[in-house]
């Protein structure tokens, strides 16, 4: 899937300006009223306060800095750096935006933290602490929104990226959770909330995406094939919400020094996983499975549906080709062709199956067994005339009755006669077919002689293997293993099936 860059521009840039506007409009409504109280801190440290210039404008021209580098580094300078087009001319923006970003907050903060100069008995030494603080707050931004970029970065390349489903999917979760992560650390920086907000917002997402992850990949699947529903899927998360309870109250209570920190962060916790976190897994898993269930069906019917009609375009009067072959049959059985009759009728034997039993779902291992020996026969008496042919099979006789779908062994075979036969070269081909309890193991080993570049199997070469690979995904999904192996002169199938 092509992520379309310029739709999703547009809408980073909506909601950025949103979140810029909302924050300069909370600016103003708290002076809308005709008297302004003055700030705790104010008072304390007696210093005059200012709504104009100790509230508005600091927060106006912070809010104007975080909006603008934003939108300068999302969308101009970082894309570029990480292409690594203009690198050099991209670096001078990128620290002249970290250095005006800095002095503007900081002259910011020598206003809006004006109440702290007199807890300092030089001035120079306070100016340096403020200017140290508003340098390390643009510091800061800048590493955030460069994190920001790089994960969805990151998120555009794995749904683009073709891989196995399941893998891709996780990745895209975790990248998803990290991006809504970081997105909320820049709007509490953007509001200028104290640190442990953002303290219990990373501890709370994190928890919430490890035990989310957890449950989509591993609990429910494993709580819905015992035939368990959701009220236990809510008990047992209930349970690992209330021990991962502890080690994230304790981390909260560290980090922050402060011993309040774990009752909070825990109501947090709690709250977030059995009302968020919780169903939002149950849903998410139940929608992907439905979905995945409908795909693969439609996929397993559209195959039956191409090979019905394949079948259907090959069939030309079925009773007048067996007729014709019985009439050839006796022909040769008259005149003591023995290897012609024989011949003859098992390529009738194949026939009839492929006009009865092919259509069928599901088979006796027995028949498709005959069928594919009818075909080896049939390739002895092409090549029995040539010394130098080899042709081996050690096919174990059936008694279980196990079932299996029609055509999945015999396209191996195929290419092996197709590609492994020379009238020329020393050639050889083997194919082994045991079965223990429900499993079916099945080898083909055969040399390979190379086409010429305008022989039409040449062209065709892989094909019929490619079909297979498809057919056993559809109807033995986690079920089989296929291996092939090639060299220069040797190929070599090794097929693992469960017939269950």
């Amino acid at each position: 899937m092509k992520i379309n860059s310029k739709d999703l521009n547009k809408i980073e840039f909506l909601v950025a300006s949103i979140i810029y506007g909302f924050a300069v409009m909370m600016l103003i409504s708290n002076g809308s009223d005709s008297h302004i109280s003055t700030p705790y801190e104010f008072e304390e440290a007696r210093v005059s306060f200012s709504y104009l210039s100790n509230y508005f404008l600091p927060g106006l021209y912070k809010y104007s800095i975080l909006y603008f580098s934003f939108l300068l580094l999302n969308f101009c300078c970082l894309p570029q750096l990480y292409k690594k087009i203009n690198t050099g001319i991209n670096l001078s923006i990128l620290f002249a935006i970290y250095l005006f970003s800095g002095l503007i907050l900081s002259i910011g903060q020598t206003y809006s933290e004006a109440y702290t100069l007199v807890k300092y008995d030089d001035l120079d030494e306070a100016y340096n602490h403020i200017f140290f603080k508003g340098f390390t707050y643009a510091g800061w931004v800048i590493v955030l929104i460069s994190i920001y970029v790089a994960l969805k970065k990151l998120i555009i390349q794995l749904i683009e990226h073709k891989e196995e489903e399941s893998n891709k999917r996780m990745k895209l979760e975790i990248a998803f959770t990290s991006a809504f992560w970081f997105a909320g650390v820049l709007v509490w920086l953007t509001l200028g909330v104290d640190f442990n907000v953002i303290l219990c917002w990373t501890l709370v997402i994190g928890s919430c995406a490890f035990l989310g992850i957890y449950g989509i990949y591993y609990m429910i699947p494993t709580m819905l094939a015992q035939g368990k529903q959701y009220r236990h899927y809510l008990g047992k998360n209930f349970l690992l919400t209330l021990l991962l309870s502890i080690p994230l109250g304790l981390i909260a209570v560290v980090i922050s020094g402060r011993g309040e920190m774990f009752p909070i962060m825990n109501a947090f916790h709690l709250t977030a996983q059995l009302l968020i976190g919780t169903p939002l897994a149950w849903y998410i898993y139940k929608t992907r499975n439905a979905t995945d269930e409908q795909i693969f069906t439609l996929k397993k019917e559209l195959g039956k549906s191409d090979a019905k009609l394949g079948f259907l375009k090959s069939q030309i009067n079925p009773h007048f080709l067996f007729n014709a072959l019985n009439t050839l049959y006796g022909t040769a059985l008259q005149e003591k062709a023995e290897r012609t009759g024989e011949g003859i009728q098992k390529l009738g034997d194949m026939m009839r199956f492929m006009l009865h039993e092919n259509m069928q779902d599901k088979i006796s291992l027995n028949r498709d067994i005959d069928y594919l020996n009818n075909y080896i026969e049939l390739q002895k008496l092409r090549t029995s005339t040539t010394v130098d042919i080899l042709i081996k099979t050690e096919i174990e006789e059936q008694l279980a009755d196990l079932k299996i779908s029609p055509m999945l062994l015999i396209p191996f075979v195929e290419n092996a006669f197709k590609h492994g036969i020379s009238l020329q070269s020393p050639s050889h081909i083997k194919v082994t077919l045991q079965t223990k309890a429900n499993m079916l193991y099945f080898d083909v080993n055969n040399s390979i002689h190379l086409k010429a570049d305008g022989d039409p199997e040449k062209i065709n070469s892989g094909i019929g293997l490619q079909n297979v690979k498809q057919r056993l995904n559809l109807l033995y999904p986690k079920k089989h293993e296929l291996v092939i192996r090639e060299s220069a002169k040797e190929f070599f199938v090794h097929l693992t099936l469960n017939l269950n």
